[in-house]
């Protein structure tokens, strides 16, 4: 893995605050030229430091009020049981994301809805028809007390 070097971790501050700036900003706000900001932020993005470009959006004004984190634990454990619950959880829509952890729960899910109800539908129409699940707990959120997407780098 290379080293990065100063700008381009500044790089990387910056696109990570705001992605939607242009190039010219960004070496604005560097103090250099435009071109090798270009040249560095494609190495950027072609050596993988920087993923994809997204928008994020306000869920509130969408109308998707809950946010539940469930914390799933499996019944067996093998490579098969768990690449085929990867699989299934990745196919929901509604999990937002997915963590494999260690300790007492297997996986940790972020899914959000519109309504309890829904939540409710979701736990017993889809989540409930993966076979190995043996312990589900959901839990709500009340208040978001801080969500970024940024590393700190």
């Amino acid at each position: 893995m290379e080293k990065l070097d100063e700008v381009d971790l500044k790089i990387l501050r910056i696109l990570q605050k705001d992605s939607k700036k242009t190039t010219k900003e960004v070496a604005e706000i560097l103090n250099l030229t435009p071109s090798p900001v270009y040249e560095r932020i494609r190495r950027l993005e072609k050596k993988g430091y920087i993923k994809k470009y997204v928008a994020l959006l306000n869920k509130k004004l969408l109308n998707i009020p809950i946010t539940a984190i469930c914390m799933v634990s499996l019944r067996y454990h093998n490579e098969g049981f768990i690449d085929k619950f990867d699989k299934q959880i990745k196919a929901l829509k509604e999990v937002q994301e997915c963590y494999h952890m260690a300790g007492k729960v297997d996986f940790f899910l972020k899914i959000n809805l519109d309504s309890l109800d829904e939540y409710h539908e979701f736990v017993r129409l889809k989540l409930s028809k993966i076979e190995n699940i043996g312990v589900l707990e959901s839990y709500f959120v009340l208040k978001e007390i801080k969500s970024t997407t940024e590393y700190f780098i």
